[in-house]
């Protein structure tokens, strides 16, 4: 029996809002059909939920934002970012199921596109999703940022690309960073091994990691102007009725993070 659906309602910026040809969304656990562990709006294929109720949810999602498609790639936590332009979008196969369609692309932790129609899906359970839009350029990205991402640096690899393939200028882009882990919950015992000595000084309390504030010294760092950041500021392991958390319930869902223009 399908669980009776319910209205999707992610998390939005009027920053993002206000730009014209643009949708994005950080979408909560419910409004799906995924059953428990997944309930309901998992976006993740590959951890146990059946991949029709996977592939209704991001139809949904999809609808929501009134894309043609979605874009996904498998996340491993690095500092690869893929570029999803004409050729990509040619080169990948596409799987179509419940009138929309996705494309899974290599493995990486980000992506880039200045394409029309297609949406940048990142897949979070207290990891950041991080959207970058450059108003200017007419050019999306959406970055994975977990901890590890942040040691990485995975942020300015992103900028980087985008100044590089698509002539953006830091000083133009919109930052958002989505509902993930927050100051109060990350906990890293082993910081030493894990954590690099200069990014020690983003401790609130012994343990503790401020990563938000990271991914904002991080995108300063790229030129990005501080009043262009915009962090949710709110706590997946804090908000487990709202946000899958892998930290506070050991989650095996996903919530879908997208961002995607709909016109030049």
């Amino acid at each position: 029996m399908t669980p009776p659906q319910s209205p999707l309602n992610p998390f939005v910026w009027p920053q993002l809002q206000a730009v014209p040809g643009l949708v994005h969304g950080v979408f909560t656990r419910h409004g799906g059909v995924s059953r428990p562990p997944y309930a309901t709006l998992n976006a993740a294929f590959g951890n146990g939920d059946s991949p029709e109720a996977v592939s209704e949810n991001l139809r949904r999602i999809a609808s929501w934002l009134d894309l043609n498609f979605l874009v996904a790639t498998p996340q491993v936590h690095g500092t690869q970012v893929v570029v999803v332009d004409e050729a990509f979008l040619h080169a990948r196969p596409k799987k179509t199921a419940n009138g929309f369609s996705l494309i899974v692309g290599p493995q990486a932790d980000a992506m880039v596109t200045a394409c029309v129609g297609v949406g940048l899906l990142i897949k979070i359970a207290d990891c950041q999703a991080v959207f970058l839009m450059d108003p200017v350029r007419r050019v999306v990205a959406n970055v994975h940022c977990g901890w590890r991402g942040s040691v990485g640096n995975i942020l300015a690899e992103t900028v980087r690309v985008m100044r590089t393939g698509f002539g953006t200028r830091p000083e133009d882009l919109l930052a958002t960073i989505s509902p993930s882990l927050g100051p109060c919950c990350a906990e890293f015992r082993h910081f030493t091994r894990e954590i690099p000595l200069h990014l020690w000084g983003f401790q609130v309390r012994p343990t503790y990691f401020d990563f938000w504030s990271i991914s904002r010294h991080q995108l300063t760092a790229c030129g990005v102007r501080p009043e262009n950041i915009h962090a949710a500021q709110v706590c997946t392991v804090c908000h487990r009725d709202t946000y899958f958390s892998y930290r506070g319930e050991k989650t095996k869902g996903r919530m879908a993070a997208v961002i995607g223009l709909t016109s030049h």
